[in-house]
């Protein structure tokens, strides 16, 4: 009994020290790391560890101590191994949150609510899958030294490492998949290929890189909805990446009207339109005609935006002013069908055509070869050259 009793009365004692010695040590870090962002992180995230960690070591150093070499009760030998359990696991808990502070301390360096935060979203991104590889080894270098601790998984370790050829082999073909996805994920955080906060298009669906781990990426869509691929999918499959140089994106939105439409009138709404919105970002405001065939001409609006957000906005808002410009200004530039009705035979007058007075035709050395896209011309013939390949050698 009185064993016991020092036994506990040792424990309690330790127990206290270590709590006061650790609280007098978060004080003064506390009060001397104020104008520090790692001391005060590290009083914040790393005092409740610490002070787990210090007591359970200290306990354990009273029980060894209390307990002598001549005693050899069975429930000493118990309280000590799983004290030295605790031990390892506190250590390894206050390990992973001093990484995590260190982790947390160098991202408050690199804002990501500012306009230009590329190269702080990329950070990010590295630190973030860093910081759940590093907890992944810490847990897994944890579990193994607690199994070491027993004496029938250290004696079954020879047996483990003759048969390692064999798991090792099982173990690469079963976790193929999963290795796959890790090597992906870390292939994407230091390849600079996808980032948090990146704008995609994916599978068809536009949104945002919510997040990126070591086996899969989530997309949150733009109406909420998550889409959810695995990480070797962005390095397998070609995706659509809107902000992988800067933020600032360009969008398009055609329309298909009749021949009649004034293009330059239209061009001016469209700048009168942009200037008075927010949402254009004063880079980009172009109409043009990209195609004038099967009785309509399609007109393209390309105007640009500071972000993807406000790019979607703003070409919505340019389709809606525009079509109602058209409907409500020129009736005449909305799409038409033409059909002529008449008699097989060509008599009705406004069928008739009255030909006209054959153009006196030019000579072959006159008439200049406008048939040629690739010649004909000195554009045509340097748009010539730079389709030609280089000049193979003739032997001499």
């Amino acid at each position: 009994m009185q064993n016991y009793l020092e036994t506990a009365v040792a424990a309690l004692v330790a127990a206290a020290v270590a709590l006061f010695l650790v609280e007098v040590v978060h004080r003064l870090t506390r009060r001397f790391g104020r104008r520090s962002l790692l001391l005060t992180e590290l009083t914040d995230h790393a005092h409740r560890p610490f002070q787990v960690a210090g007591t359970v070591l200290a306990v354990q150093f009273a029980v060894r101590f209390t307990t002598g070499y001549a005693v050899g009760e069975s429930w000493r030998r118990l309280l000590l191994h799983l004290l030295i359990l605790g031990v390892i696991a506190t250590v390894a808990w206050l390990v992973a949150c001093l990484l995590v502070v260190v982790e947390d301390t160098a991202l408050a360096r690199f804002r990501v609510d500012v306009p230009d935060n590329r190269h702080a979203r990329r950070v990010r991104t590295q630190v973030v899958m860093l910081r759940r590889l590093t907890i992944a080894v810490i847990v897994i270098l944890t579990v193994g030294v607690m199994l070491m601790t027993f004496p029938s998984v250290r004696g079954i370790g020879a047996g483990v490492l003759t048969s390692a050829g064999v798991v090792g082999v099982v173990a690469a073909l079963a976790a193929q998949s999963l290795l796959g996805n890790v090597f992906a994920g870390l292939q994407l955080a230091f390849s600079d290929a996808v980032r948090l906060d990146d704008v995609v298009v994916v599978e068809g669906e536009w949104g945002r890189i919510e997040e990126l781990t070591l086996s899969y990426v989530v997309v949150q869509i733009w109406d909420d909805r998550r889409l959810i691929l695995p990480t070797s999918y962005f390095t397998s499959k070609p995706f659509q990446n809107w902000t992988r140089t800067e933020a600032a994106v360009l969008g398009t939105a055609e329309f298909d009207v009749d021949w009649a439409v004034p293009v330059q009138t239209m061009r001016e709404e469209l700048r009168r339109l942009v200037e008075g919105t927010e949402l254009w970002d004063g880079r980009v405001c172009v109409l043009q005609v990209t195609d004038a065939t099967g009785g309509t001409v399609r007109l393209r609006a390309l105007v640009s935006a500071a972000d993807a957000g406000s790019l979607w906005d703003l070409r919505c808002l340019v389709r809606e002013h525009l079509v109602a410009w058209i409907r409500d200004n020129r009736p005449t530039a909305m799409p038409r069908l033409r059909t002529e009705l008449g008699d097989s035979t060509s008599n009705l007058s406004w069928q008739w055509v009255q030909p006209r007075r054959p153009a006196r035709r030019l000579s072959d050395t006159e008439a200049p070869d406008d048939a040629r896209v690739f010649g004909g011309s000195d554009d045509g013939d340097a748009r010539s050259e730079a389709f030609v390949g280089p000049e193979e050698t003739r032997p001499q």
